[in-house]
């Protein structure tokens, strides 16, 4: 019981300072990929959501870890479709319901792991499909291609445009 227990003291980390040009191409690209997001909902899909809260996790890993294996554009793009589908599929099976939404996350995260495409904002992507209301639950499976895929390859592009001007980034790692 010790050893279990002694597990969760964790240990002391040193963390890496974090300067002010990183956090500005951060910013940059964050602001970027989010407005352009708003823009075209609001000016050109008026009637489709695009807007979606998994995006905002999403924003902090491609724009602010750009490095880490879970904002790579394969864990990105394919781990959000495949957990939105995931979410559309349990919420079309048992409604919105708390056995569902749990189904919708843990299933996702299965999915993802099983196919190497882990992105955490994906299981955000799932839950929201089932628990996200009339206005997600209208687009059906539409879903997983429209909002989170076409928002997550506007994300993705600009990433890649930002993330790459300055010159101690390099975007992605892999595809």
């Amino acid at each position: 019981m010790k050893t279990y227990l002694g597990k969760m003291r964790g240990q002391p980390v040193k963390r890496a300072w974090v300067g002010w040009q990183d956090a500005f191409w951060s910013w940059v690209g964050a602001f970027t990929g989010m407005a352009v997001i708003c823009w075209l909902s609001s000016a050109w899909l008026s009637q489709q959501l695009l807007i979606v809260g998994s995006f905002g996790a999403t924003s902090v890993l491609i724009y602010a870890a750009p490095e880490s294996p879970f904002a790579q554009p394969s864990h990105v793009l394919f781990g959000s479709v495949l957990s939105a589908g995931i979410g559309v599929a349990c919420y079309q099976l048992l409604g919105a319901t708390p056995l569902s939404m749990a189904l919708a996350v843990s299933l996702s995260v299965l999915g993802m792991q099983l196919t190497h495409t882990v992105h955490p904002p994906g299981a955000a992507a799932a839950l929201i499909a089932v628990g996200g209301g009339a206005s997600v639950h209208q687009l059906g499976w539409w879903y997983p291609l429209l909002p989170i895929g076409a928002g997550s390859i506007v994300m993705l592009v600009i990433a890649i445009l930002v993330n790459n001007l300055a010159r101690h980034r390099r975007y992605p790692r892999y595809w």
